[in-house]
């Protein structure tokens, strides 16, 4: 509950103060949010099997987000950013695809 409680005081303040992003990091931030959201439909997922640790949530999701972001600046100083910014984004779709999948069956068992 505190996590919910938690996303949308996140969501209503980012509404209000209209949060600036500097222009070096903004090629990262997309990446960033589907690496999160790897990692919370993962959380979700593990909560509903019954095997969830919030410490392990934790490190998922910030090394996620970390390992997402170092693999697009890497690319960025070869001069394919672009090329494995994609990567990054089908590999994580990949699998919060498989956890929404997994999160249906159990919820809806089918």
């Amino acid at each position: 509950m505190i996590a919910v409680i938690a996303l949308i005081a996140g969501a209503a303040l980012g509404i209000v103060f209209h949060p600036a992003v500097p222009p070096a990091l903004q090629p990262y931030l997309p990446i960033a949010v589907v690496a999160a959201l790897d990692a919370v439909f993962g959380g979700v997922r593990a909560k509903l099997d019954g095997i969830f640790d919030d410490k392990q949530f934790v490190i998922s999701f910030i090394s996620n987000v970390l390992v997402a972001a170092l693999i697009v600046y890497l690319g960025d100083q070869l001069g394919v950013g672009g090329q494995l910014s994609t990567g990054v984004v089908v590999v994580l779709g990949v699998r919060i695809f498989g956890n929404v999948a997994a999160i249906r069956r159990h919820l809806f068992r089918a």
